[in-house]
């Protein structure tokens, strides 16, 4: 039976090929005839993860019929077309549950809900105790090239999460377990944001204090609203929460830095988003985030700094000055 990944970008084909070189059989599911063909005969994705060599035991299909036969379901695909893709494709989820394992980093923009929630809406009951979150530090290209990572992997039943995490652990991947699923959701999500943020201060060439005053700063907004919606404050100074934080805020491979460091350089939103050919998460997250905070009366300036250049057109440096001049404050503030 195979580990079946819905999603055949960048870190869908990186954990296929993780799964493939332990002697799971893996199936990507696709939405593109091109890359099926690809993966299939030349055991390559050209299109999101180039000259990296994937395994034998790892293909891809078009096929959704391939759900009924998984022994471990993957989804790593887009927040927004989580909710879109288990409508279409429920009628393929059996009456036997198998672990079930998000990789997607994001908030639902008009529901607020996290992936757990969405799950909990579109797939049985029967299914709901079996979902898990694998989450933390981790660019998809240095995960296929075999470099040593660690994350965490979150659900609600203790021996479903602990199956898992064997399941992806390697002696260059490593896995911790975690029974805080909305803790790991939210920074997931919301690290993205703060790297927009981290990126625009490096495009604006504002040097390493301001970018370690964001991630500092970042943190606190993010285990503010965490801890309010009911997560472990602990959590977010692990590998899902500072981890994956100080990664996506200072390193080159991300996307949603990236997205910051344009916009900081005076390129325009419209003009970024045209020339990628993957999703930055932390652009839809940041209004999803902005609603969330206020429904629930938290306090995020960055996450609000942010929002203003993205979707009202601010001038990144209005941003930057808007952040240093607020009403001075203590730091410890958000426990």
């Amino acid at each position: 039976m195979p580990v079946v990944i819905l999603g055949a970008g960048s870190w869908g084909t990186a954990l296929g090929k993780l799964l493939a070189e332990k002697g799971r059989r893996v199936k990507l599911l696709a939405r593109r005839k091109e890359v099926v063909e690809a993966i299939n005969q030349r055991q390559e994705n050209p299109f999101y993860l180039p000259k990296i060599k994937l395994p034998p035991h790892l293909s891809a299909t078009e096929d959704p019929k391939i759900l009924k036969e998984a022994s471990l379901i993957v989804f790593a695909i887009p927040s927004h077309a989580l909710r879109k893709t288990l409508l279409n494709l429920r009628d393929f989820f059996g009456k036997n549950p198998v672990p079930l394992v998000s990789t997607i980093k994001g908030i639902e923009e008009e529901s607020l809900a996290t992936m757990s929630q969405v799950i909990r809406e579109t797939l049985p009951n029967i299914w709901h105790p079996y979902y898990t979150i694998l989450s933390g530090p981790s660019f998809a290209e240095e995960v296929a090239k075999g470099l040593p990572t660690a994350v965490t992997i979150a659900g609600f039943e203790e021996d479903i999460t602990q199956a898992v995490q064997e399941s992806f652990a390697t002696d260059y991947f490593r896995t911790y377990r975690s029974l805080d699923v909305l803790g790991v959701e939210l920074a997931g999500a919301l690290k993205n944001v703060v790297a927009i943020a981290a990126g625009i201060a490096d495009g604006l060439n504002f040097g390493l204090n301001a970018r370690a005053a964001l991630i500092t700063r970042g943190l606190a907004e993010i285990s503010r609203l965490g801890v309010k919606m009911g997560a472990n404050p602990l959590t977010f100074s692990g590998l899902a929460g500072l981890g994956d934080l100080v990664l996506t805020c200072t390193g080159s491979l991300s996307r949603n830095r990236t997205v910051g460091l344009r916009l900081g350089r005076g390129e325009r939103l419209a003009d970024i988003l045209n020339s990628m050919t993957q999703v930055a998460e932390g652009i839809r997250t940041t209004a999803s985030a902005r609603a969330l905070a206020q429904k629930q009366r938290v306090e995020m300036p960055i996450c609000e700094a942010v929002y203003r250049v993205l979707y009202q057109g601010e001038d990144p440096r209005q941003m930057a000055r808007d952040l240093l001049t607020r009403r001075l404050k203590e730091e410890i503030d958000f426990i």
